[in-house]
């Protein structure tokens, strides 16, 4: 195998499909990308065998072939390589040879048919839908994911497809995001299943504001084919929980308030809070809400937000990271704080199908 290509544009490829790769495997392989040369363009895949990514890039191909070589190390050598284009030659023995400008390098890959190949998904469910709204839904709800690994089912994002919708939930036990969006697709489609953390981390680097995504599902993994290049992952096994009970009928106060003043308002008030009493307090009285923090040994901090506001006066306390994590990542102008009392959960909504639970902590005087 015999290619030449642009630096940046490998440099690029590899970035891709590195992320997948984990330094910590007991099989070798698993640490290597697969390329191979072929016509015009290499394609590079990697895998640890839950999770596999492709992704092609051109390249001017004098010998076809294939091999595989470690990720990491070849990303660092070609981040530095001094000049515009580098060659790569490999031969029988999986040795490849790299050179740029004045540097030469020779690195010592494994052979092609020890690489797991990534399934397939003849058989598979279709769905299509535009790549910006899979990648907002995902950025508006991802942060929720459980990182409890006792806690199996939620360490991944609940995709639903039914009804003519595609809901996609996630939750820790304390919160829960969840967003909704129109989809077309046969009632012989629908299907529940529960994509993992790091399947859902890779789309978000895949998916741009332009064109389509095809999501194809079997009952064990999906696919997700994104401007030629291809994810696939296995899917969580399990019964995720009933979700929308957690998620309040009737809530008694509606307060609107700018999203990104509110945002920067817990997130100064917040730098008070400490590791061991960490909420914020927010106290609403008539056309205010005062946002504060009173940690014994440290101090305290308050800031007070004009709202419109006519209701009882009455406190609750939120986790602040947890009250800033959907702040930050909506990008509407205001957002509605749905509120029963100082006990229940507190529901924050959009002019839009997205709604966050966020369950309230023990009030501090």
């Amino acid at each position: 195998m015999k290619f030449t290509i642009s630096k940046q544009s490998f440099l690029d490829a590899l970035h891709q499909v590195q992320h997948v790769v984990s330094n910590r495997t007991t099989l070798p392989i698993l640490s290597n990308v697969l390329i191979e040369a072929q016509g015009s363009e290499l394609k590079l895949t990697t895998t640890d065998l839950d999770v596999g990514v492709s992704g092609t890039v051109m390249a001017d191909v004098e010998k076809e072939g294939a091999t595989t070589l470690p990720a990491k190390r070849l990303v660092s050598i070609i981040r530095e390589l001094p000049a515009e284009n580098v060659e790569i030659s490999v031969d029988n023995k999986n040795y490849a040879s790299i050179k740029s400008g004045p540097s030469f390098f020779k690195i010592i890959g494994l052979g092609q048919d020890e690489f797991p190949p990534l399934p397939k998904f003849e058989e598979a469910k279709e769905y299509k839908m535009p790549q910006d709204v899979l990648l907002d839904s995902l950025k508006k709800t991802s942060y929720a994911i459980s990182t409890d690994e006792t806690r199996y089912v939620l360490n991944g994002i609940y995709t639903s497809f039914k009804d003519g919708k595609i809901t996609l939930v996630a939750t820790d036990g304390r919160r829960l995001a969840m967003v909704e969006n129109d989809l077309e697709f046969p009632s012989s489609h629908e299907a529940d299943v529960i994509i993992p953390s790091k399947a859902v981390q890779e789309l978000q680097r895949l998916l741009t504001d332009k064109g389509d995504v095809i999501i194809r599902l079997t009952d064990s993994q999906v696919a997700f084919e994104i401007n030629g290049s291809l994810l696939v992952s296995k899917l969580i096994e399990g019964n995720y929980p009933n979700y929308r009970q957690v998620i309040p009928n009737n809530t008694s106060e509606r307060i609107q308030v700018g999203r990104e003043a509110f945002l920067e308002t817990v997130r100064r008030v917040s730098l008070i809070a400490s590791d061991k009493s960490n909420s914020v307090k927010l106290a609403f009285g008539a056309n205010s809400i005062d946002v504060m923090a009173n940690t014994q040994d440290i101090g305290e901090a308050s800031e007070r937000i004009d709202v419109t506001y006519g209701g009882a006066e009455f406190a609750i306390a939120f986790n602040p990271e947890f009250l800033m994590a959907p702040l930050k990542n909506l990008d509407t102008q205001d957002v509605y704080l749905d509120l029963i009392d100082e006990m229940s959960p507190g529901v924050i909504r959009i002019d839009g199908s997205f709604l966050y639970v966020i369950m309230p902590m023990r009030v501090t005087n």
